[in-house]
């Protein structure tokens, strides 16, 4: 799994957090989208990998200027592994 982290200029408030998680949602096949105004931020977790130009495409079609894509590997935590 891929965590896409995606520093993000423009956005004011929890409206704006909920416009772009639609968009996200609407335009890629992903588990999991978050997005903080306050951080300037929206985090994305992708079984598959999405390439930076269509994340680019889906958000700056918004309105909203990307700053900076980053990409990890992601690993969920695991309840077995707090007790080692």
């Amino acid at each position: 799994m891929t965590k896409i982290t995606m520093k993000i200029d423009g956005m004011m408030c929890g409206m704006c957090e909920t416009h772009v998680n639609d968009i996200i949602r609407k335009a890629f096949t992903i588990k999991k989208v978050s997005s903080s105004h306050k951080k300037g931020e929206i985090v994305i977790l992708s079984e598959n990998d999405i390439l930076e130009e269509q994340l680019r495409s889906a958000i700056e079609s918004t309105g909203y200027h990307v700053l900076s894509i980053s990409k990890e590997e992601y690993k969920k935590k695991s309840f077995l592994n707090f007790h080692k």
